[in-house]
């Protein structure tokens, strides 16, 4: 009963804490050239890269800000899930052995 309580304290103060977060007004934008769709789709999919690159590099970024917001937001989980072996590696059957 104990761990309970903890865990749902610990889920409460995350919650309380994650209250406070907010999105920055410059992070999307309806401009002409700004990242939409396609580059989130490309995004997500070089994401491992990008990601092992910007440990080296602080010109390297994973998600481009200012971008579209919701559609660059999908093209981006797609390109992550999809193309990027999320969902395919874990789709895949096993064979029994014997």
């Amino acid at each position: 009963m104990r761990i309970a309580a903890r865990a749902l304290a610990a889920g409460a103060l995350a919650l309380l804490l994650s209250a406070c977060a907010n999105q920055i007004d410059a992070g999307t934008s309806a401009a002409a050239g700004t990242p939409g769709f396609w580059w989130g789709l490309w995004h997500g999919f070089i994401f491992p890269w990008a990601w092992i690159g910007s440990l080296f590099s602080p010109d390297i970024a994973v998600y481009a800000v200012p971008n579209t917001g919701g559609w660059y937001d999908f093209g981006f989980f797609v390109g992550i899930t999809v193309l990027g072996g999320g969902s395919f590696f874990g789709s895949k059957s096993r064979k029994p052995r014997g």
